[in-house]
Protein backbone atom coordinates (compact mmCIF):
# COMPACT_ATOMS: atom_id res chain seq x y z
CA UNK A 1 0.00 0.00 0.00
CA UNK A 2 1.35 3.60 -0.93
CA UNK A 3 1.91 6.44 1.55
CA UNK A 4 -0.39 8.13 0.59
CA UNK A 5 -3.31 5.38 0.99
CA UNK A 6 -1.54 4.63 4.11
CA UNK A 7 -1.96 8.36 5.66
CA UNK A 8 -5.92 8.05 4.15
CA UNK A 9 -6.18 5.39 6.13
CA UNK A 10 -5.18 6.43 9.33
CA UNK A 11 -7.27 10.23 8.97
CA UNK A 12 -10.34 7.66 8.52
CA UNK A 13 -9.57 6.17 11.90
CA UNK A 14 -9.12 9.17 13.37
CA UNK A 15 -11.96 11.06 12.34
CA UNK A 16 -14.02 8.29 13.44
CA UNK A 17 -12.43 8.29 16.89
CA UNK A 18 -13.57 12.10 16.79
CA UNK A 19 -17.17 11.43 15.71
CA UNK A 20 -16.92 11.52 11.85
CA UNK A 21 -16.17 14.90 11.08
CA UNK A 22 -16.68 15.43 7.03
CA UNK A 23 -15.12 18.93 6.51
CA UNK A 24 -11.82 17.35 8.41
CA UNK A 25 -12.01 14.65 6.08
CA UNK A 26 -11.78 16.35 3.41
CA UNK A 27 -9.13 18.83 4.13
CA UNK A 28 -6.75 16.13 5.55
CA UNK A 29 -7.58 14.12 1.85
CA UNK A 30 -6.73 17.48 0.40
CA UNK A 31 -3.24 17.60 2.23
CA UNK A 32 -2.58 13.52 1.77
CA UNK A 33 -2.76 14.15 -1.55
CA UNK A 34 -0.35 16.99 -1.27
CA UNK A 35 1.98 14.63 0.06
CA UNK A 36 2.40 16.66 3.33
CA UNK A 37 2.43 14.55 6.79
CA UNK A 38 -1.62 14.49 8.59
CA UNK A 39 -0.38 14.52 12.23
CA UNK A 40 -2.75 13.30 14.57
CA UNK A 41 -3.65 16.58 16.27
CA UNK A 42 -4.31 18.23 13.21
CA UNK A 43 -6.86 15.16 12.56
CA UNK A 44 -8.41 15.54 16.06
CA UNK A 45 -8.60 19.97 16.07
CA UNK A 46 -10.43 20.67 12.74
CA UNK A 47 -10.89 24.02 14.76
CA UNK A 48 -8.36 25.95 16.42
CA UNK A 49 -10.22 28.24 18.79
CA UNK A 50 -9.59 25.76 22.06
CA UNK A 51 -5.59 26.13 21.27
CA UNK A 52 -4.04 27.81 24.38
CA UNK A 53 -0.85 28.25 26.27
CA UNK A 54 -0.08 26.38 29.54
CA UNK A 55 2.33 26.48 32.24
CA UNK A 56 3.80 23.39 31.43
CA UNK A 57 4.18 22.44 34.91
CA UNK A 58 0.71 22.16 34.72
CA UNK A 59 1.23 19.33 31.92
CA UNK A 60 2.44 15.46 32.84
CA UNK A 61 2.97 12.73 30.90
CA UNK A 62 0.76 9.85 29.97
CA UNK A 63 1.65 6.89 32.29
CA UNK A 64 0.60 4.31 29.46
CA UNK A 65 1.95 6.13 26.96
CA UNK A 66 3.18 3.11 24.26
CA UNK A 67 6.79 4.85 23.54
CA UNK A 68 8.85 4.24 26.59
CA UNK A 69 12.30 5.12 24.81
CA UNK A 70 13.20 8.40 23.70
CA UNK A 71 16.42 8.53 21.57
CA UNK A 72 18.47 10.83 23.67
CA UNK A 73 20.56 13.03 20.79
CA UNK A 74 17.29 12.69 18.68
CA UNK A 75 15.50 14.39 22.10
CA UNK A 76 18.52 17.08 22.32
CA UNK A 77 18.14 17.69 18.43
CA UNK A 78 14.63 19.07 18.77
CA UNK A 79 15.46 20.48 22.40
CA UNK A 80 17.67 22.88 20.69
CA UNK A 81 15.31 23.45 17.66
CA UNK A 82 12.46 24.33 19.79
CA UNK A 83 14.76 26.72 21.71
CA UNK A 84 14.92 28.75 19.14
CA UNK A 85 11.76 28.51 17.06
CA UNK A 86 9.73 27.16 20.28
CA UNK A 87 6.79 24.30 19.78
CA UNK A 88 5.70 24.74 16.58
CA UNK A 89 3.01 22.01 16.81
CA UNK A 90 0.36 22.38 19.84
CA UNK A 91 0.08 19.13 22.05
CA UNK A 92 -3.06 17.25 22.22
CA UNK A 93 -3.89 17.56 26.34
CA UNK A 94 -7.01 16.50 28.38
CA UNK A 95 -8.10 17.37 31.80
CA UNK A 96 -7.04 14.79 34.61
CA UNK A 97 -8.84 14.50 37.67
CA UNK A 98 -6.18 16.42 39.54
CA UNK A 99 -6.83 19.92 37.81
CA UNK A 100 -3.80 19.75 35.34
CA UNK A 101 -3.02 18.13 31.45
CA UNK A 102 -2.58 15.00 30.86
CA UNK A 103 -0.75 14.43 27.80
CA UNK A 104 -2.19 12.18 24.61
CA UNK A 105 -0.05 13.12 21.74
CA UNK A 106 3.45 14.99 21.76
CA UNK A 107 5.18 13.24 24.74
CA UNK A 108 8.21 14.21 22.61
CA UNK A 109 7.44 17.47 22.09
CA UNK A 110 7.09 18.19 25.98
CA UNK A 111 10.21 16.91 26.87
CA UNK A 112 12.44 18.46 24.46
CA UNK A 113 10.58 21.79 26.11
CA UNK A 114 11.28 20.96 29.55
CA UNK A 115 14.97 20.45 28.48
CA UNK A 116 14.67 23.71 26.40
CA UNK A 117 13.65 25.54 29.57
CA UNK A 118 9.87 26.98 28.07
CA UNK A 119 7.85 28.22 30.80
CA UNK A 120 4.77 27.50 28.94
CA UNK A 121 3.66 25.24 26.15
CA UNK A 122 0.69 25.38 23.18
CA UNK A 123 -1.66 22.78 23.62
CA UNK A 124 -4.95 21.74 22.36
CA UNK A 125 -7.15 20.67 24.70
CA UNK A 126 -9.67 17.38 24.17
CA UNK A 127 -12.17 15.18 26.10
CA UNK A 128 -11.50 11.53 24.83
CA UNK A 129 -12.45 8.04 26.45
CA UNK A 130 -9.66 6.51 28.23
CA UNK A 131 -9.69 4.14 24.79
CA UNK A 132 -9.64 6.80 22.42
CA UNK A 133 -6.68 8.42 24.57
CA UNK A 134 -5.08 4.42 23.86
CA UNK A 135 -5.58 4.52 20.16
CA UNK A 136 -5.13 8.10 19.29
CA UNK A 137 -1.24 7.49 21.50
CA UNK A 138 -0.70 4.55 19.67
CA UNK A 139 -1.67 5.92 15.80
CA UNK A 140 0.32 9.09 16.29
CA UNK A 141 3.51 6.55 17.49
CA UNK A 142 2.78 4.07 14.82
CA UNK A 143 2.30 6.58 11.88
CA UNK A 144 5.52 8.56 12.82
CA UNK A 145 7.32 5.32 13.24
CA UNK A 146 8.56 6.64 17.00
CA UNK A 147 7.85 2.80 18.24
CA UNK A 148 10.35 0.16 18.48
CA UNK A 149 9.19 -3.62 17.74
CA UNK A 150 8.76 -4.32 21.29
CA UNK A 151 6.99 -1.15 22.32
CA UNK A 152 4.55 -1.78 19.30
CA UNK A 153 3.55 -4.86 20.19
CA UNK A 154 2.65 -4.07 23.91
CA UNK A 155 0.66 -1.18 22.62
CA UNK A 156 -1.16 -3.36 20.55
CA UNK A 157 -1.64 -5.79 23.41
CA UNK A 158 -2.98 -3.05 25.66
CA UNK A 159 -5.52 -2.49 23.15
CA UNK A 160 -6.55 -6.28 23.39
CA UNK A 161 -6.08 -7.02 27.45
CA UNK A 162 -7.63 -3.58 28.03
CA UNK A 163 -10.45 -2.69 25.94
CA UNK A 164 -10.84 -6.27 24.46
CA UNK A 165 -10.49 -5.90 21.13
CA UNK A 166 -9.80 -8.51 18.36
CA UNK A 167 -6.50 -8.63 16.17
CA UNK A 168 -8.42 -7.55 13.02
CA UNK A 169 -9.66 -5.01 14.71
CA UNK A 170 -7.11 -3.62 16.07
CA UNK A 171 -4.97 -4.14 12.74
CA UNK A 172 -8.02 -1.78 11.26
CA UNK A 173 -7.37 0.87 13.60
CA UNK A 174 -3.79 1.37 12.77
CA UNK A 175 -4.06 0.79 9.33
CA UNK A 176 -1.97 -2.35 9.33
CA UNK A 177 -2.46 -6.04 8.19
CA UNK A 178 -3.92 -8.42 10.63
CA UNK A 179 -0.94 -10.31 9.65
CA UNK A 180 1.37 -7.62 10.66
CA UNK A 181 -0.52 -6.89 13.82
CA UNK A 182 -0.21 -11.02 13.92
CA UNK A 183 3.71 -10.89 13.57
CA UNK A 184 4.09 -7.85 15.88
CA UNK A 185 2.60 -9.79 18.98
CA UNK A 186 4.57 -12.64 18.46
CA UNK A 187 8.10 -11.09 19.25
CA UNK A 188 6.35 -10.97 22.93
CA UNK A 189 7.74 -14.66 23.56
CA UNK A 190 10.81 -13.57 22.96
CA UNK A 191 13.56 -14.61 25.43
CA UNK A 192 14.23 -11.52 27.17
CA UNK A 193 17.91 -11.31 26.28
CA UNK A 194 16.94 -11.40 22.71
CA UNK A 195 13.52 -8.94 22.96
CA UNK A 196 16.61 -6.31 24.51
CA UNK A 197 18.94 -6.50 21.48
CA UNK A 198 15.44 -6.40 19.22
CA UNK A 199 14.60 -2.96 21.30
CA UNK A 200 18.54 -1.85 20.90
CA UNK A 201 18.50 -2.44 17.19
CA UNK A 202 20.96 -4.83 17.09
CA UNK A 203 18.70 -7.45 15.50
CA UNK A 204 15.37 -6.77 13.46
CA UNK A 205 12.30 -8.23 13.53
CA UNK A 206 13.20 -10.26 10.76
CA UNK A 207 15.78 -12.31 12.97
CA UNK A 208 13.62 -11.95 15.74
CA UNK A 209 10.67 -14.13 14.02
CA UNK A 210 13.22 -16.41 13.01
CA UNK A 211 14.47 -17.37 16.43
CA UNK A 212 10.52 -17.09 17.74
CA UNK A 213 10.99 -21.03 15.80
CA UNK A 214 13.48 -22.11 18.43
CA UNK A 215 11.63 -23.61 21.58
CA UNK A 216 14.46 -23.02 24.28
CA UNK A 217 14.85 -19.37 25.46
CA UNK A 218 18.51 -20.22 25.76
CA UNK A 219 19.02 -20.81 22.29
CA UNK A 220 17.18 -17.95 21.09
CA UNK A 221 19.48 -15.46 23.37
CA UNK A 222 22.78 -17.67 22.23
CA UNK A 223 21.79 -17.23 18.74
CA UNK A 224 20.63 -13.82 19.09
CA UNK A 225 24.23 -12.43 20.30
CA UNK A 226 25.31 -14.63 17.53
CA UNK A 227 23.34 -12.55 14.87
CA UNK A 228 25.28 -9.71 16.89
CA UNK A 229 28.73 -10.54 16.60
CA UNK A 230 28.62 -12.31 13.06
CA UNK A 231 26.25 -9.69 11.40
CA UNK A 232 24.66 -12.08 10.13
CA UNK A 233 21.51 -11.91 7.61
CA UNK A 234 17.83 -12.95 8.37
CA UNK A 235 18.37 -15.29 5.45
CA UNK A 236 21.66 -16.55 7.48
CA UNK A 237 19.93 -16.29 11.02
CA UNK A 238 17.06 -18.74 9.61
CA UNK A 239 19.22 -21.52 8.05
CA UNK A 240 21.25 -21.62 11.61
CA UNK A 241 17.85 -21.72 13.27
CA UNK A 242 17.13 -24.53 11.19
CA UNK A 243 20.35 -26.09 11.82
CA UNK A 244 19.35 -26.07 15.60
CA UNK A 245 16.00 -26.99 15.30
CA UNK A 246 17.00 -30.39 13.79
CA UNK A 247 20.03 -30.80 15.76
CA UNK A 248 17.70 -30.90 18.59
CA UNK A 249 15.57 -33.41 16.88
CA UNK A 250 18.06 -36.06 16.21
CA UNK A 251 19.20 -35.75 19.87
CA UNK A 252 15.37 -36.18 21.05
CA UNK A 253 15.33 -38.73 18.91
CA UNK A 254 18.43 -40.37 20.28
CA UNK A 255 17.20 -39.54 23.88
CA UNK A 256 14.07 -42.12 22.94
CA UNK A 257 15.89 -44.67 21.53
CA UNK A 258 18.32 -44.70 24.59
CA UNK A 259 15.50 -44.57 27.08
CA UNK A 260 13.23 -47.23 25.26
CA UNK A 261 16.90 -49.29 25.36
CA UNK A 262 17.04 -48.82 29.13
CA UNK A 263 13.35 -50.19 29.89
CA UNK A 264 14.67 -53.38 27.58
CA UNK A 265 17.47 -54.14 29.21
CA UNK A 266 15.83 -53.39 32.52
CA UNK A 267 13.56 -56.03 32.18
CA UNK A 268 16.46 -58.18 31.40
CA UNK A 269 18.56 -57.71 34.49
CA UNK A 270 15.01 -57.78 36.35
CA UNK A 271 14.24 -61.71 35.07
CA UNK A 272 17.64 -62.78 35.73
CA UNK A 273 17.43 -61.29 38.90
CA UNK A 274 14.49 -63.49 39.80
CA UNK A 275 16.16 -66.87 38.13
CA UNK A 276 19.37 -66.32 40.07
CA UNK A 277 18.02 -64.48 43.28
CA UNK A 278 20.67 -62.11 43.23
CA UNK A 279 21.27 -58.62 41.64
CA UNK A 280 22.21 -58.66 38.23
CA UNK A 281 23.11 -55.60 35.93
CA UNK A 282 23.89 -55.45 32.34
CA UNK A 283 26.53 -53.19 31.24
CA UNK A 284 25.95 -52.01 27.54
CA UNK A 285 28.29 -50.64 25.31
CA UNK A 286 28.66 -49.19 21.51
CA UNK A 287 27.22 -51.64 19.11
CA UNK A 288 25.26 -53.66 20.90
CA UNK A 289 27.73 -54.99 22.88
CA UNK A 290 27.77 -55.24 26.58
CA UNK A 291 29.22 -56.90 30.03
CA UNK A 292 26.63 -59.00 32.44
CA UNK A 293 27.82 -59.51 36.16
CA UNK A 294 26.15 -61.52 38.67
CA UNK A 295 26.80 -60.41 42.22
CA UNK A 296 27.28 -62.82 45.12
CA UNK A 297 28.26 -62.62 48.79
CA UNK A 298 29.72 -65.74 50.09
CA UNK A 299 31.10 -68.70 48.13
CA UNK A 300 27.88 -71.11 49.18
CA UNK A 301 26.18 -68.58 47.19
CA UNK A 302 28.05 -68.83 44.21
CA UNK A 303 27.98 -72.75 44.46
CA UNK A 304 24.50 -72.08 44.49
CA UNK A 305 24.73 -69.92 41.09
CA UNK A 306 26.68 -72.58 39.55
CA UNK A 307 23.91 -74.75 40.35
CA UNK A 308 21.43 -72.96 38.88
CA UNK A 309 23.47 -72.35 35.19
CA UNK A 310 24.21 -76.09 35.15
CA UNK A 311 20.58 -77.33 35.55
CA UNK A 312 19.65 -74.99 33.01
CA UNK A 313 22.50 -76.30 30.77
CA UNK A 314 21.39 -79.64 31.40
CA UNK A 315 18.14 -78.98 30.16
Amino acid sequence: MCAVSKKRRLGKGLSDLLGGMDHLEEKKEETAVAGSEVSVEQAAAPVREKEMLLRIEEVHGNPDQPRKHFDPEALQELSDSIRHFGVLQPLLVQRDEKGGYRIIAGERRYRAAQAAGLKEIPVLVRDYSSQQVAEISIIENVQRADLNPIEEAMAYQMLIRDYHLTQEEVADKVSKSRTTVTNALRLLKLAEGARDLLVEGKISSGHARALLALEDESEQELLAEKIVAEMLSVREAEKLVKQAKKKRKEKKEKKVETEDLSLFYQSYEEKMRGILGTKVHINRRDNNKGRVEIDYYSMAELERIMDLLRTVENK
